[in-house]
């Protein structure tokens, strides 16, 4: 053993406590002091850990943390702690730590109370005593003490920085709840993806199969979720599966964690956040303001719609409304409240927000204001005051909070031109000096939505130099903000600069470039998801198309539903795909969760196509579909009918399901808590589906019931005819022997809208109507009559009603001519009506062939009388 040469030793601050406590009890002089000393110091050479366990302290610690727990204030425990600060052990600094702690927890005013305990004079002994301390602390006490001290001393870097340090140390022996807390310190101070939580990461990874403790393993999950690779995702998420039971169904905190994490991994994995779901259901009472706000935004992310928690933290929270008179308070529950609330409640939030908006910082002015558009509000007052707020304090924000700022201003049309050049400079300031693709793309995003969107050559310069780091989302930001300036630039100032389109080219390349460097589709997948807009559909479709093909032996029952949605949103008809995605899951269908085969079943109704394996395929489809109808939100239904019923398919279990009286109150209760748009989507594709079962399905005897909703709607506006309209107009006309021969913008029974209409006897030759002479290009008005039949006279014997629609672009599937479902589905339900359906493409309608008006009439009599001549 090495020897500690006396001339080396210096007297230490434990020396001194020694000798000055202790030793002289026992009778010893000082040079016996300084030899036991030296001993104790290679005694701990040999066995550091033996050290801490043969610790010196006073005998007198139970009466003093007894005298620690019965104070009954701050300044009490800080008299202590001065009194005795000679003698405090590292249970007693932990103790008073945990006190202080206590006594902030029970503040109203938390960030008022932390000031005073971090200016406290004595605060400075305490920082001390645990920084000279640390060493002997056990595990718990070490982490819990660092945890403490981030709460109440945001400014104590350098004891939070050694307590770290030390913890790093002992990482590999803490027990999975010291490392869960210790985690979560880490993540308090942002350090998601630092080495230490690398290693924390690779500690849970090793010691996964022999965890029991899903509340510490739920804290652990949410750190390290910006760490994992996709597999340890999965092995996680099947953890937690096979542990969930094992906690009390009170465990509210442990769900929303696991809910957490499932939205930081952006997986929506519906069996776990089923059971979630219902914990936070059975606990709703006991929740608070804080709680239901996070789990409403949680699903918001995911996607997650339980109507059943919306409905029972609507009341929850009107019923907290009394309860805050003050903007920290208020602001949460505005912001949580009023996207789901009614109109009274709204009301009531607007005006008592109203008399607190001077109070609001710059962060409650921005959560406000994101809310506001939310809820798609429409008053001015208060949008002017909160606009106001944001702009005193518009220096402040960050790249994505001015995004946020944009995008509410311009969806609740406010108009100011002085914060809106202030905006712009701030954007551009930005994109000046920022490096990284996501935090440009956003900049650039914001400055093409602002009015009159411009970008000068810097602006350019900063896209290029970034583009080899940026991932198609980036990418396709960029480009639609291009787009838009070009858009612009030609349409106001009559100029398109040649930098702008060689900067959509070096989109196009790098784009291209990216879908060839991939090989694996999970992560084209995650790309994939928000991909939209017109420059992916012109530059990017079929090369995504043909690495999806390339790729297509990955699709399996974990990802069939993403890559059914993402065919469908593009409207491209790839028959090997689709016959892909039926053949999984007519094998797999008993691992794909019932939430998810509406995604799998649309791509296959909007493209109207049937695979080889069709009747077997939406078959199994609907018998895993009937064990479930009860689980499954009302809108949900509603879709997925209407989405069979464009194929042709009425399964009666799933249509008793929705046309009952109990369903549509419930669905009725439910849409005030949609959006304006999609509460106008459920309704359309309601009316829509109980047109195609009343004509496509008489015998299941269901009502029409949709009368006054169409009237409404129909009324609203009558529209007007496009420019090929009303040249078919005016050329029906001519062929058919007048303006009195031919119908524009008739409404059918069951409210089917067509283009034209027109009556031929037995003979092919054309009967007029009564006197409806109209202004080109508008439209008739409507008289309406509640009836299922066709108005009007009755047809002589042999005459039949024709109906001409021209088809734009939108009816066909965009890389082939192939008719889309909802198309598909009027033709055949105007031909139960009585109607000989005529379509005329835009494709041929505009083609060469017919670029004469004589080869248009030619074609027109063809498809009429079916001849070429009259």
């Amino acid at each position: 053993m090495p020897r500690i040469p006396r001339e080396c030793y210096v007297p230490s601050a434990e020396h001194a406590l020694l000798s000055r406590h202790f030793f002289p009890v026992w009778g010893l002089d000082r040079q016996k002091i300084d030899s036991l000393f030296v001993n104790m110091l290679r005694l701990r050479a040999i066995c550091p850990f033996s050290w801490r366990v043969f610790q010196f302290r006073t005998c007198s610690c139970k009466p003093l943390i007894s005298q620690m727990i019965t104070c009954t204030d701050e300044e009490q425990v800080f008299d202590l702690i001065e009194k005795n600060k000679a003698i405090l052990s590292e249970k007693q600094v932990e103790c008073v730590f945990n006190i202080l702690w206590q006594f902030q927890k029970q503040k109203t005013s938390f960030l008022k109370n932390v000031e005073c305990i971090r200016e406290h004079p004595q605060f400075l002994t305490l920082h001390n005593l645990a920084t000279s301390q640390m060493e002997f602390m056990n595990d718990d006490t070490l982490v819990n003490v660092l945890y403490i001290t981030q709460q109440c001393a945001t400014e104590a870097h350098d004891l939070v920085a050694a307590l770290v340090t030390e913890a790093w140390r002992r990482l590999e022996r803490f027990d999975i709840n010291v490392l869960s807390k210790f985690a979560s310190c880490l993540a308090n101070q942002h350090l998601y993806f630092s080495p230490l939580m690398g290693k924390i990461a690779d500690i849970v990874h090793r010691n996964l199969e022999t965890t029991e403790d899903l509340r510490s393993l739920s804290v652990l999950m949410v750190s390290i979720s910006s760490l994992i690779s996709q597999r340890f995702q999965e092995q996680l998420v099947n953890k937690t599966e096979h542990l969930f039971d094992t906690i009390d169904s009170s465990q509210v905190n442990v769900a929303r964690r696991i809910v957490q994490f499932l939205r930081n991994t952006k997986y929506s994995y519906y069996p776990l956040l089923e059971r979630c779901n219902k914990v936070f259901l059975s606990n709703m009472n006991h929740l608070d303001l804080d709680s239901i706000s996070k789990i409403l935004s949680l699903y918001h992310s995911l996607q997650f719609h339980s109507f059943e928690f919306v409905k029972m933290a609507k009341k929850r929270l009107t019923e907290m409304i009394p309860l805050f008179d003050h903007p920290d308070g208020f602001v949460k529950l505005f912001v949580a409240l009023g996207p789901i609330a009614g109109p009274e409640e709204k009301k009531q939030l607007k005006s008592t927000l109203l008399l607190m908006s001077e109070e609001l910082t710059r962060q409650q002015a921005l959560a406000v204001m994101g809310a506001m558009e939310e809820m798609e509000s429409r008053n001015s007052h208060l949008i002017k005051k909160i606009a106001s707020i944001l702009h005193k304090h518009l220096d402040n924000y960050k790249p994505i909070e001015l995004l946020r700022i944009t995008q509410a201003l311009i969806f609740l049309h406010f108009q100011s031109k002085e914060l809106f050049v202030k905006l712009r400079e701030l954007l551009l300031r930005y994109l000046k000096i920022s490096v990284i693709p996501s935090e440009i793309s956003i900049l650039v995003y914001a400055l093409s939505i602002l009015p009159s969107p411009h970008l000068d050559e810097v602006g350019i310069s900063r896209i290029e130099a970034i583009l080899p780091q940026c991932d198609l989302n980036d990418l396709n930001g960029f480009a639609t903000s291009v787009l838009r300036w070009i858009h612009y630039d030609h349409k106001y100032l009559d100029n398109t600069t040649g930098k702008q389109l060689k900067l959509l080219q070096k989109l196009d390349h790098y784009g291209l470039q990216r879908l060839q460097k991939y090989n694996n589709l999970n992560l084209l997948r995650e790309e994939l998801k928000s991909l939209k807009g017109d420059w992916f559909a012109e530059s990017l479709l079929e090369e995504t198309a043909g690495t999806l093909h390339r790729l297509m032996d990955e699709i399996n029952y974990k990802n069939v539903a993403e890559i059914a949605s993402f065919i469908a949103r593009t409207n491209y008809l790839s028959t090997l795909l689709l016959d892909r995605i039926a053949s999984v899951v007519v094998q797999q269908i008993e691992k794909i969760h019932p939430f998810v085969i509406l995604g799998i079943i649309l791509p296959f109704s909007v493209l109207n196509y049937d695979p080889p394996q069709n009747d077997e395929f939406f078959r199994i489809c609907i018998q895993y579909l009937n064990s479930y109808l009860s689980g499954l939100d009302p809108f949900m239904l509603v879709f997925l009918g209407y989405s069979l019923a464009t194929l042709g398919y009425f399964p009666e279990d799933l249509l008793k399901a929705i046309f009952n009286i109990k369903f549509l109150a419930k669905m009725d209760s439910q849409l005030e808590f949609l959006c304006s748009s999609l509460n106008m989507k459920v309704q359309f594709r309601l009316m829509e589906l109980n047109r195609a079962v009343c004509l496509e399905c008489p015998e299941y005897q269901i009502p029409w019931f949709h009368d006054r909703f169409c009237q409404q709607q129909y009324n609203k506006d009558i529209g007007s005819m496009n420019g090929a309209q009303q040249q078919i107009y005016k050329m029906l006309a001519e062929v058919l022997g007048g303006t009195n021969c031919v119908k524009a913008s008739v409404l059918t029974p069951y409210y089917h809208r067509i283009d034209f209409e027109c009556i031929l006897d037995k003979r092919k030759k054309a009967l007029p109507y009564g006197s409806h002479n109209i202004t080109l290009g508008k439209l008739p008005e409507t008289h309406w009559e509640s009836n299922t039949q066709i108005t009007g006279s009755r047809l002589p014997p042999g005459a039949e009603r024709i109906a001409l629609e021209f088809l734009d672009s939108r009816a066909f599937c965009r890389n082939i001519p192939h008719l889309k479902g909802k198309s598909a589905m009027k033709k055949r339900q105007l031909e139960i009506l009585g109607y000989h359906v005529i379509q005329i493409p835009h494709f041929e309608w505009n083609s060469m062939a017919l670029s004469t008006k004589e080869a248009r009439m030619d074609y027109l009599r063809e498809r009429i009388f079916g001849e070429g001549k009259s």
